[in-house]
């Protein structure tokens, strides 16, 4: 990089900024920061969370506007963040607003890297697209914003989650009820300054849950058959794989009810993407051989990070993969000795640590500096 280059991070399905001490970039800005130096500037982006790829990359669009009228781009996106930054470059695109000119921006951008990104979608948004599913998803997202800020859960609540997931399937409404009042529970336990900007991310996710169709195999293969890739922009992916969960990772984890607790949440979020594996591609021999260099065993179908299923992930060259789960890659990972601690969303006895991380984001870097 010869010249001040731009590097916008866009989070992924429910993603935020931050709330107080917890930041969903913190640690990969500090990690790119300390290896491209001065060379680029690096911006954290806030969009809509569960509100459909047009909209949230029209908001994309409108911050880079805002941010850097100048400059080459690199976007690197999270999750969902990475569907946002094709469809910004995808040539000819149509966002529907009277922001920024898209075709001026969308020349600038010299990479796109997509970290965990549903390609080619994912079955858990099929199982959140129903009323009971989307006040899962809202539960899910305030109970990983409390895990990442605390560490830990109360024992009340890890009491009812439990219940909660034994009772996923079963008729009534006493599901509902649950999921309310643990939701109830949990901004309560919230610090009085904190809580309002929580409680409206939470309300936010429940209002505006136009992406969750989007992003199911059906939905992005409408998707895929009109974002195409821009000539001259270079597309890689990092991919990630959780262990899989079975009885003796319960006995891995061992006699900490939060981890047992979280264990089992994971047990039931992996399951869900691994349920249905038709429309997923299959690697090539070249992808299936770097792969398996990689991540120490070629991946199956039905293998996934809790969110996204691994072959779904596969977009441009592969970067990096790693054995961790969908947040792990990002830095929420379990690392006390760090300063500040990083504290892991679930526990999925998948092994990720600080040596992963680092030489996950000196790929990242390498490839944007390339």
């Amino acid at each position: 990089m010869t010249e001040k280059h731009h590097i916008y991070l866009v989070p992924g399905f429910f993603g935020f900024v931050n709330f107080g001490r917890v930041v969903y970039f913190g640690h990969v800005r500090d990690a790119l920061e300390r290896r491209l130096g001065g060379r680029c500037e690096i911006h954290r982006v806030m969009v809509s969370p569960t509100a459909s790829l047009r909209a949230r990359t029209a908001q994309l669009l409108t911050a880079i506007a805002q941010t850097s009228p100048s400059g080459p781009i690199h976007l690197v996106g999270h999750s969902t963040g990475g569907l946002d930054a094709r469809l910004l470059v995808t040539p000819g695109a149509d966002l529907k607003t009277d922001g920024p000119a898209l075709a001026e921006i969308a020349r600038r951008v010299l990479t796109v890297v997509s970290i965990s990104a549903p390609h080619h979608g994912t079955p858990l948004a099929s199982f959140f697209t129903g009323l009971l599913g989307q006040k899962i998803l809202r539960l899910l997202s305030l109970v990983t914003v409390a895990i990442l800020r605390q560490g830990r859960l109360p024992l009340s609540v890890l009491a009812r989650l439990g219940a909660m997931v034994a009772r996923l399937g079963l008729p009534g409404s006493q599901t509902e009820a649950l999921l309310e009042h643990i939701e109830d529970e949990l901004l309560g336990r919230i610090d009085a300054e904190e809580r309002e900007p929580i409680a409206r991310f939470v309300r936010e996710i429940g209002s505006d849950t136009g992406l969750l169709p989007q992003l199911t195999p059906d939905g992005i293969d409408l998707f895929n058959a009109t974002a195409e890739d821009r000539p001259g922009v270079r597309y890689g992916c990092v991919v990630s794989r959780a262990k899989r969960p079975g009885i003796l990772g319960h006995l891995a984890v061992g006699p900490h009810v939060t981890r047992q607790a979280t264990f089992l949440l994971y047990r039931w979020l992996h399951h869900q993407p691994a349920s249905s594996t038709a429309r997923l591609p299959r690697p090539t021999p070249a992808q299936r051989e770097r792969l398996s260099a990689l991540l120490g065993s070629p991946p199956r179908p039905d293998d996934n990070d809790g969110v996204v299923p691994t072959c779904s992930q596969l977009w441009g060259e592969i970067i990096h993969a790693a054995n961790g789960d969908h947040l792990d890659l990002i830095g929420h990972f379990r690392d006390p000795a760090a300063s500040p601690p990083h504290f892991d969303w679930l526990d999925t006895g998948s092994g990720f640590d600080r040596k992963a991380f680092d030489t996950l984001w000196d790929a990242v870097s390498a490839f944007l500096d390339g």
